[in-house]
């Protein structure tokens, strides 16, 4: 077996993994909230209102200061929606799994032992744009 077919076992895999499934079933149900989705497109119209009032060369401060308010107020309904906190909390876990997994294998494509290769997630400050490596 090549390592290309590999990846895709370890692709199937993942799809398998329990917290994979509980996030698709967490995204299923977080599309077909319709109050969810139009929480979403009213944040999305107001983030557009704020790009186009701070474009205008008369922009007014406060219409911006009122338009972030009021995106901010959005912002907060989307993330008290039970739906979404179901999709955050999905996310997270299976978020945190992808981590190690890619970890794991960045270690061993550095030369790490494969059987002791792991994620150490005291090493890590979550900001990948700083980091210099998993491990």
């Amino acid at each position: 077996m090549d390592i290309i077919e590999m990846t895709r076992d370890l692709g199937r895999a993942l799809q398998q993994e329990e917290s994979f499934k509980k996030l698709m079933d967490a995204q299923k149900k977080a599309d077909a909230d319709i109050d969810l989705q139009r929480l979403i497109g009213e944040f999305n119209l107001k983030r557009m209102a704020i790009n186009n009032e701070a474009s205008k060369e008369d922009r007014s401060d406060e219409k911006l200061k009122e338009l972030n308010a009021e995106m901010r107020h959005v912002y907060a309904d989307i993330m008290k929606n039970e739906n979404m906190t179901a999709y955050n909390e999905a996310k997270n876990e299976f978020d945190a799994i992808m981590q190690r997994v890619t970890a794991i294998i960045t270690q061993c494509a550095e030369g790490a032992d494969p059987a002791t290769a792991d994620y150490s997630q005291s090493s890590c400050s979550g900001s990948c744009s700083t980091c210099g490596g998993c491990g």
